[in-house]
């Protein structure tokens, strides 16, 4: 995966610490655009890959939390369907409910790895060990994060965090073997 291959020892070292990876949901696992029907009815697409790479973490044993402003079906939905237990949803301070998610599962804040778009990720952002934002983030964040994926929200930038962790934590040969040969399990 070549955009592994040249990421900066920091960033490296910071994702072999990472117990919980926090995301915003829209602009980091969504393009950021609202769809909405003429009922009201609000659309969402969400990549399968980046879905398979917070199954792959949570099957390491590194928990998953979505954080978002909005309040969404569709969100609970897809958080359902990957098995996410921690969603914060209308959570207008995503660092009070990152903090509290942290002291419920007793993890440290630098053990903590967050992927946000746009401002208001900017205090939980500044919180974790391993900031993060999409290609597509705001430019004003970026001074505040430790890494930039280079896909986009909505396109594998969060597959991409997960692959970054996974990797840092020596886990790929584990899940290569795995997959690739199943009834070895």
């Amino acid at each position: 995966m070549t955009y592994l291959a040249n990421i900066p020892a920091d960033v490296r070292n910071r994702a072999a610490r990472i117990r919980l990876v926090a995301l915003d949901v829209d602009g980091t696992l969504t393009d950021g655009r609202l769809r909405l029907a003429s009922d009201g009815t609000e659309i969402k697409a969400f990549s399968a890959l980046d879905g398979q790479g917070l199954k792959l973490l949570r099957d390491a044993g590194i928990e998953v939390a979505l954080i978002t402003a909005r309040t969404s079906q569709i969100v609970a939905q897809r958080a359902a369907e990957l098995s996410i237990t921690h969603v914060y949803q209308g959570s207008h301070d995503k660092r009070a409910s990152l903090r509290a998610l942290c002291q419920i599962l007793g993890i440290d804040a630098d053990e903590v790895a967050y992927m946000g778009d746009d401002l208001p990720d900017l205090p939980a952002l500044n919180l974790v060990g391993l900031a993060v934002a999409p290609a597509n983030a705001h430019p004003w964040l970026l001074p505040s994060v430790h890494w930039i994926t280079p896909a986009s929200g909505g396109a594998g930038a969060a597959r991409q965090l997960c692959d970054l962790i996974l990797d840092a934590q020596g886990r790929v040969d584990d899940l290569l073997r795995k997959y690739a040969n199943p009834d070895a399990s």
